[in-house]
């Protein structure tokens, strides 16, 4: 039986977050989870069924293999299937399964960050290696990250005795909740640290080494991992995410992997032919003009355009030709082109057309 899309197990869109493919995936293991179907084989199958999908889309490079060659191009050792890397993801399962009544507070993964970075032409084309400072939290090194003077100002909470959680009667239920007042945490501050005034973490600056691959454009994406925000109760630090924009060029222009731009020529080169020297990113090139070559008429040097990101190949540079009117002409100049057009019998192309009759007969 073939296997159905991935996208479609889980219930969401091609083009969905990390964070919707996250949610969906714990929405889809709650509905189809063993323990609410006991003895179900159909319902343990859609639950195989939802893991599996889940471990490749929540794999960033899993699930590019997966968009481009679909199952076949992950069997070959993309590894599908098992618990492996979803501890947060069941650990919020658990809890909403079973009231999450393990007390304490859950260590939470820290925050992401963005950094926009503006580049040149020439490096998103090539690529390059840079260095970028972040405004970045550290664990208080003093408290340790208790936000506390000293171990001595650790208290036990009062409300719920160190177990970071309360319990209410109603009737024949028991409810835990979060503590309010220490917010889960079991302990209480009672003078805060001087460095960090009780926050548990401080500001400083970090400066990180990027390579950015050549190819890149405006609204690429870097992702660093582990260098966002850190974690709360020792969870996990969030990523960073370095944005792209690319600078204009005053020559070049983009068009995906190639490059764009004007070459000049005059009329008797356009006319008699010429090899000229076109400007590329990679030194002058030397192009050949055929005799008779029209404005407008575009020549391709292969291999003279922006690398193929993430992949092989590179592409081309498109060269446009226009023609160069002269705006003034001396008496020589103006004399022989009077000749050529008196010698060839020059007209307008709407005089060869016979436009201007058809037009006239218009009115």
């Amino acid at each position: 039986m073939a296997k159905r899309d991935y996208y479609e197990v889980l219930g969401v869109d091609p083009n969905a977050s990390e964070e919707d493919i996250k949610k969906a995936f714990r929405k889809m293991a709650m509905k189809h989870h063993p323990d609410r179907h006991k003895g179900d084989k159909k319902e343990e199958e859609n639950f195989k069924e939802v893991n599996e999908a889940y471990s490749v889309l929540s794999d960033s490079q899993k699930r590019k293999i997966y968009d481009q060659y679909g199952h076949e191009g992950v069997a070959a050792g993309a590894g599908a299937g098992g618990f492996g890397g979803f501890s947060d993801v069941f650990s919020d399962i658990f809890e909403d399964f079973f009231g999450g009544g393990r007390g304490g507070k859950r260590a939470a993964r820290g925050n992401d960050l963005r950094y926009n970075l503006d580049i040149s032409f020439e490096e998103a084309v090539f690529g390059v290696e840079t260095k970028i400072k972040i405004p970045h939290w550290d664990i208080c090194s003093k408290c340790h990250g208790t936000g506390a003077r000293s171990s001595e100002d650790v208290k036990t909470c009062e409300t719920c005795k160190g177990t970071g959680q309360i319990r209410l009667s109603q009737g024949l239920f028991t409810v835990s909740r979060t503590c309010h007042r220490c917010q889960g945490t079991g302990t209480r501050v009672t003078a805060a640290c001087p460095a960090c005034h009780g926050e548990k973490r401080i500001q400083r600056e970090k400066t990180l080494s990027l390579k950015i691959p050549g190819g890149v454009e405006t609204g690429s994406r870097l992702r660093l991992n582990s260098e966002g925000e850190p974690g709360e109760s020792g969870g996990p630090p969030g990523d960073l995410y370095v944005f792209l924009t690319a600078k204009e060029h005053e020559f070049f222009k983009r068009s995906e992997d190639n490059i764009l731009c004007d070459a000049f020529i005059s009329f008797p080169q356009a006319a008699l032919g010429a090899k000229i020297d076109v400007p590329t990113l990679k030194g002058s090139h030397s192009l050949k003009i055929p005799a008779g070559t029209l404005p407008g008429k575009v020549f391709e040097l292969k291999g003279m355009g922006v690398p193929h990101l993430n992949g092989h190949g590179v592409g081309n540079q498109l060269v446009r030709i226009n023609i160069h009117v002269p705006q003034k002409l001396n008496a020589r100049q103006k004399e022989l082109l009077e000749e050529y057009a008196k010698i060839s019998d020059e007209k307008s192309e709407m005089e060869k057309e016979g436009l201007f009759h058809k037009v006239k007969n218009l009115f």
